[in-house]
């Protein structure tokens, strides 16, 4: 991995960890994070070695809160904006990720900021953390997948209330209605977070891909169909290496090793 201007990235225990490096701005996202986001994840995207990977904003004050405004102030046309998020679309990058990625939410998550958590698999918020699509107070709407995304996870009418609103809710309230999974105490959401991840990287590799891809390409599909994808994958995992090796390891009540075939 090369290094980066506006985000930091290391790699522990088969754990990826991606920090926004922008604290002076609350970690918000110009085109240069942006394009160094679409390069981390395109590069994790084929790491074989990496089995979680874990996303936060650096300092305790914002994960991100969203888009830099100062590059909204110079007009464009529709046309160089389409060009422009063609090119830098790390969400769609992080689609690609058969890893789960987890969100470590410290602080705000604003407009793009909760578009980026809600590109994770997981969130995990610190109390005091602020959420919100706040884009309707700038007289445009989420464009990051949050109309999409959102209303998938907590229902259409709770999604329309907060992107019409473009209120600000409290970790609490994002728990209460299934936005995080989790809230944790001021400080904590990076360790906790981290504490998950080793606790799914110490599974299968294939069988973590595999839940992955049963479940979000499942929720898209009819139930039958959902069904369908997960027979077969689970049959495919019944011809693995690590398959045999877990029924062992079982049996010889020891810790399996795995070797990701």
């Amino acid at each position: 991995m090369k290094s980066y201007e506006t985000i930091l990235y290391q790699v522990e225990e088969q754990v990826a960890t991606v920090t926004l490096n922008r604290p002076d701005v609350h970690n918000a996202q110009n085109d240069t994070l942006r394009r160094e986001m679409y390069d981390v994840f395109a590069a994790l995207s084929v790491d074989d070695d990496v089995k979680v990977i874990v996303v936060t904003g650096a300092g305790e004050r914002a994960f991100s809160a969203g888009a830099d405004i100062r590059e909204f102030v110079a007009p464009a046309s529709p046309t160089q904006l389409r060009e422009r998020r063609k090119r830098i679309e790390y969400r769609a990058m992080m689609d690609r990720c058969a890893q789960p990625i987890i969100a470590a939410i410290n602080g705000f998550a604003l407009g793009g900021g909760l578009e980026l958590a809600l590109a994770c698999d997981l969130r995990i918020a610190a109390e005091n953390a602020t959420l919100g699509l706040t884009e309707i107070n700038l007289a445009i709407i989420p464009g990051g997948g949050g109309t999409q995304r959102l209303p998938r996870l907590i229902g259409k009418g709770k999604a329309l209330e907060m992107i019409l609103t473009g209120a600000r809710i409290p970790a609490a309230e994002a728990l209460r209605i299934g936005l995080v999974e989790r809230v944790v105490p001021a400080g904590e959401a990076l360790k906790a977070a981290t504490e998950l991840a080793r606790t799914i990287a110490e599974k299968a590799p294939i069988a973590l891909r595999y839940a992955k891809e049963a479940v979000v390409k499942g929720v898209g599909m009819s139930l039958e169909d959902g069904l369908r994808l997960e027979g077969d994958l689970s049959t495919l995992l019944r011809t693995t290496d690590d398959r045999l090796e877990g029924a062992k390891a079982f049996l010889e009540k020891r810790k399996p090793r795995w070797t990701g075939k």
